[in-house]
């Protein structure tokens, strides 16, 4: 797997993602959800330069010129709910794009500790050769990306696979990294170090869904 960390190399980047970290700034949700979009569309304009161009002809009020404009057939997958912000910021630079939704959830047994992805609603239109992006804004185990993944496989096999996630754990790299095929990218804004015994991100930030979104009652 192509692996692109954008947190090596400072950028404007690292005020949005300290954002969402902050406990205190992260409280305002639509801010937060914001910076999840903002990060989006970083994400997605280093993405675009891995992708295929080919040479069109404008004419301009003055002249004609050359210019490459995006081929790719896109087909944008989020994960609900927490995804919605960062489909949008994805969506923003890919504003042609298909687009697909899936639910994936974890769902915990007995031990708290321990949980299974339930994948449940799902509307997505043909990958049958074209650029799949599957947005997660948490990647920590990288069982939910691998589920869905799985998940749209009756819907044909897209040409070229990008996943793309905000912060990730190292445990969830690793995972996603010998999972999908070696040609797949991974773009990410920041990779953290470890999960605690829930399988959250540390330090991470919380829940990104409940963040942007407001607390859910179900568990």
């Amino acid at each position: 797997m192509h692996i692109h960390n954008l947190s090596q190399q400072n950028s404007v980047l690292n005020t949005f993602i300290s954002e969402i970290r902050d406990v205190t700034i992260q409280k305002d949700s639509m801010r937060f959800r914001r910076n999840i979009e903002r990060i989006g569309e970083v994400l997605g304009y280093e993405m675009s330069k891995s992708l295929s161009f080919k040479n069109s002809e404008i004419k301009t009020p003055l002249a004609s010129c050359s210019m490459g404009l995006l081929e790719n057939d896109i087909v944008l997958c989020s994960i609900l709910r927490a995804g919605i912000p960062l489909h949008n910021g994805l969506l923003n630079y890919f504003d042609t794009a298909e687009n697909a939704f899936i639910s994936a959830y974890r769902h915990h047994k007995e031990n708290p500790e321990s949980f299974e992805i339930i994948v449940e609603y799902l509307a997505c239109p043909d990958l049958e050769n074209k650029t799949l992006i599957l947005a997660d804004p948490m990647l920590a185990t990288g069982q939910s990306m691998v589920a869905t993944f799985e998940a749209l496989k009756p819907f044909g096999i897209p040409k070229e696979v990008h996943l793309v996630s905000v912060i990730g754990a190292q445990e969830g790299v690793d995972y996603v990294n010998k999972t999908f095929n070696k040609n797949t990218h991974l773009w990410i804004a920041a990779i953290d170090e470890t999960l605690n015994d829930k399988g959250y991100i540390i330090p991470g930030l919380g829940d990104a869904g409940d963040l942007a979104f407001g607390k859910k009652l179900q568990q």
